[in-house]
């Protein structure tokens, strides 16, 4: 465990966070979220101690190991298994299974372990880096950004492997399904002040706007009780009769505290600019096919289908396997080998692939890249982009050399936003962004009027916006016409990554992984050996016939039921401890208002009974406070036991 006492941190004039307290107990899972530049790289690295604070200190127990995924990556070995072994510790030397374990799980192949890391692209990089830092076992892991580069069946792996893991862990991830998954306690970075707290990140968000908009409601009440103690003062001042109640003023005045107003805080904010459609399919896909030398085996094989006007499709599978070539031969970047994409005379297509930010001028402004966009486009309009996408005022004006890799991305999304469109292709559109951040481009693609394809591996992402999907499994390409859940329930990733615990931390159970996607970094085609594709048999029960003979259907409505009831009960418990807090506070509002009222008025409600209510106030926070500690009882309750039928 390790404890955190009064830390700040401050870069010239900015401070990042100040008067930093918590401890990480034995055994605690945390999930740190902030906006991006909000300093949470930074906090991690004074715990590791390759950064110091300002002030405070950070407390470790002696011989206490901390393992730490960062952002940049350094090899020293000549092969993929010996670079992953530079993470063992000195008595485990000869434990090279426990490494190819972890590399296989992250989906590397067992021919990829003699190769160089430097052979491979940025996103199996990162998997290497990832593997020294699990298979060392520290007693903390720290992990910035872990599921950048990773597919999703990576991604399922590492959840259930954070899972298993026995020590400390704290994790900064915009993935908010990978967050709430693994920990038990976020820790928030808002507005310089770092706060701790039980429960999830839905939890934590939800208080931390109610604390806004209770001291935004505390604020404008006080500012109109200062006003009317100054109207008071500035009418009587001069009386004499009065003069013992000014001065009273005067000094109640002087004890009251002054709440600042709450600075905004940029956040991206904006909608994709619609082109109308009437008609209602926009695409017909046929019978596709593709290989990069045009020959066999296909990459893309046999795919049939259609996009209507309002569909949202997602492209799920694993890294290499194509998906990002089957969104440029949809949105005609490539042609097909056979088949045919058809797409309506009325459809207008936009495209956003976050590789391309490459093709950005470094020499030109942010305001100036965006105009690129669209000939004759209004200044004004120009900056109201540059605004939504959080560069307001001089930063319109930065030049793009000396953009972050995140604002670089807000620059190429905000190109797209310069013409109106009616069907989107948006590769991996939330990489580099924060969780706040995220959530804006979910619903941005999710309230889109038109047709969006998009390929994604964030499962909280897929769960909310995904109408259909285009699966990549078993070295075939398929059409599934229902949501992620029922992909999920009817289909599934094979054997979900199987995972088993052992002493000394998580181990990896061996099993195939036919990757595609390790090729060296830069080259130009696809994997040596291409995964064949072809479209499913047409008869979309038969996935679903296999998958129960696995689960009667009786046995399956036995469990369903079962799993009802028991969150029923759980559910109904939250709700009414909900209901209860939302009961009290409305009691709050009203005695404030009631003493606020009294203030006003000369002679008043008198001593005993601004006593009552004082008392009640001192009563109602405690109530509530109980109330939000059951709260979190029973929040952790209900996801510990759907978790458990989740996993059954």
């Amino acid at each position: 465990m390790i404890s955190i006492k009064n830390v700040s941190k401050r870069y010239a004039t900015r401070e990042l966070f100040s008067d930093v307290n918590f401890d990480v107990l034995a055994g605690e899972k945390i999930g740190l979220v902030g906006r991006n530049g909000h300093g949470k790289t930074t906090l991690f690295r004074i715990i590791t101690g390759e950064e110091y604070p300002d002030d405070g200190k950070v407390f470790r127990p002696n011989n206490y190991s901390i393992g730490y995924l960062g952002q940049h990556l350094k090899f020293t070995k000549p092969t993929v298994l010996e670079e992953g072994c530079v993470g063992l510790a000195p008595e485990e030397m000869g434990s090279e299974w426990k490494v190819e374990k972890i590399l296989s799980g992250l989906g590397f192949r067992e021919e990829d372990f003699s190769r160089n890391p430097s052979e491979f692209s940025g996103g199996f990089q990162m998997r290497i880096a990832l593997t020294k830092t699990l298979v060392s076992e520290p007693n903390m892991l720290l992990l910035d950004e872990p599921t950048n580069f990773l597919d999703i069946l990576s991604i399922r792996w590492l959840e259930k492997f954070l899972r298993l893991w026995k020590n400390e862990l704290i994790v900064i991830s915009h993935d908010r399904d990978l967050i709430d998954s693994v920990t038990t306690h976020i820790v928030g970075i808002h507005r310089g002040l770092v706060r701790k707290a039980r429960g999830s990140t839905g939890k934590y968000y939800a208080q931390l706007y109610k604390n806004e908009e209770i001291h935004e409601k505390r604020r404008i009440q006080d500012e109109k009780k200062r006003k009317q103690v100054m109207e008071y003062v500035n009418t009587f001042r001069s009386k004499a009769s009065h003069a013992k109640g000014v001065q009273s003023s005067i000094k109640k005045l002087a004890k009251m505290d002054k709440l600042d107003k709450l600075e905004n805080i940029r956040t991206l904010s904006f909608a994709f600019n619609y082109e109308p459609f009437r008609a209602q399919q926009i695409m017909d896909v046929n019978d596709l096919a593709f290989s990069y030398d045009g020959k066999e085996p296909y990459l893309i094989s046999g795919l049939n289908f259609t996009v209507n006007r309002h569909d949202k499709i997602c492209v799920i599978g694993k890294n290499g396997q194509g998906k990002t070539t089957l969104l440029k031969l949809l949105s005609g970047r490539l042609k097909p080998v056979s088949g045919s994409v058809k797409t309506h005379t009325a459809a207008v297509p936009d495209y956003y692939e976050q590789a391309n930010t490459a093709d950005l001028n470094d020499d030109l402004s942010v305001e100036e890249e965006i105009a690129l966009g669209r000939a004759f486009i209004d200044k004004s309009r120009v900056r109201g982009i540059c605004g939504a996408m959080m560069f307001s005022g001089d930063d319109a004006e930065k030049k793009i050399k000396v953009l972050s890799g995140g604002e670089r991305s807000r620059v190429l999304l905000g190109k797209i936003l310069v013409a109106p469109s009616n069907i989107l292709f948006l590769d991996e559109p939330t990489h580099h962004l924060d969780i706040e951040s995220c959530q804006a481009m979910m619903d941005a693609v999710r309230d889109f009027e038109g047709a969006a394809l998009v390929v994604a591996h964030d499962e909280h992402f897929l769960n909310e916006v995904a109408t259909k999907l285009v699966v990549f499994k078993n070295d075939k390409v398929f059409f599934y016409p229902g949501n992620y859940r029922d992909f999920l329930e009817s289909i599934g990733w094979e054997d979900d990554d199987k995972l088993t615990a052992a002493p000394g931390g998580p181990v990896i159970e061996h099993h195939s992984v036919q990757e595609a996607s390790s090729r060296p970094s830069g080259a130009p085609v696809l994997p040596s050996q291409p995964a064949h594709t072809s479209q499913p048999d047409a008869d979309p029960g038969r996935a679903v016939k296999g998958h129960n003979k696995k689960m009667t259907r009786k046995a399956r409505a036995e469990f369903v039921v079962m799993r009802s009831r028991s969150l029923k009960f759980l559910k109904t418990k939250v709700k009414g401890l909900e209901d209860e807090i939302i009961s009290f506070e409305a009691r709050v509002l009203s005695v404030n208002e009631e003493l606020m009222k009294d203030s006003r008025k000369m002679g008043g409600l008198g001593a005993i009974r601004r006593s009552e209510l004082s008392r009640e106030l001192k009563e109602l926070a405690e109530k509530i406070e109980s109330c939000y500690t059951q709260l979190d009882l029973a929040m952790k309750a209900y996801d510990a036991e759907e978790r458990k039928y989740n996993e059954e």
